[in-house]
């Protein structure tokens, strides 16, 4: 497949995913920055705590590889500490209008196009859709033990409201104080992502590993 006079074949984790690219593969590629999406995936699945990276991190880490990618292809000499610091002035929202006027300018300076740079950064969403679906990484055991665990709790939670509201049902019609006849208390927990729009269950989520939020 040629697109903009550059050959991009499809890979072993496209097929995979159903042939359908995902951004972050297409822009690993038109940066040229091969072996990143194994390394985001060793990152993320590290049998060791201290290595392993959350996905937030390792978004962050993806877009300040394009940033560092974009400056060399500019010609720009990257000094030890700059993409990090650019970064932040670019993307931080602590920082002020002012300084990140100079930054964008000083980044055109260098003929990089700011706005298409902006748009290429990823959230950390995207990169948990392409390591889950394009690269099928799992969690370590430890991963989801924590998972089983919180919908453990979440569940004996869950069953012992049940069980009150019952009681007192039963209590109150008891008392003839509430006409009803046999029932169950039905309790739906779901979580609703305010980014995406979508619903899912509480068990559901956290198997999943998220929802379908991604860039």
């Amino acid at each position: 497949m040629s697109v903009g006079g550059r050959s991009f074949d499809m890979t072993a984790e496209d097929a995979a995913a159903g042939g359908r690219r995902s951004k972050v593969q297409r822009l690993i590629e038109e940066y040229g920055l091969e072996g990143l999406g194994a390394e985001l995936e060793r990152a993320w699945t590290a049998e060791d705590p201290d290595e392993r990276r959350s996905l937030r991190d390792l978004a962050t880490y993806f877009n300040q590889q394009l940033l560092e990618q974009a400056l060399r292809d500019a010609g720009a000499t990257v000094l030890d500490g700059e993409v990090e610091n650019t970064y932040r002035l670019l993307t931080d929202d602590d920082v002020s209008t002012g300084d990140r006027t100079r930054t964008e300018r000083q980044l055109e300076r260098e003929d990089i196009d700011v706005d298409k740079l902006r748009s290429d950064f990823l959230s950390y969403q995207a990169i948990r859709t392409y390591l889950k679906k394009h690269r099928d990484a799992e969690h370590t055991t430890a991963d989801r033990d924590r998972g089983a665990s919180a919908i453990e709790t979440v569940q004996r939670l869950r069953s012992r409201l049940i069980t009150v509201a019952e009681n007192r049902l039963e209590g109150l019609r008891s008392a003839g104080e509430l006409t009803l006849g046999e029932f169950r208390v039905i309790l739906d927990l779901r979580v609703v992502c305010e980014e995406c729009g979508t619903q899912q269950d509480f068990v559901t989520l956290v198997e999943d590993g998220g929802c379908e939020c991604s860039n």
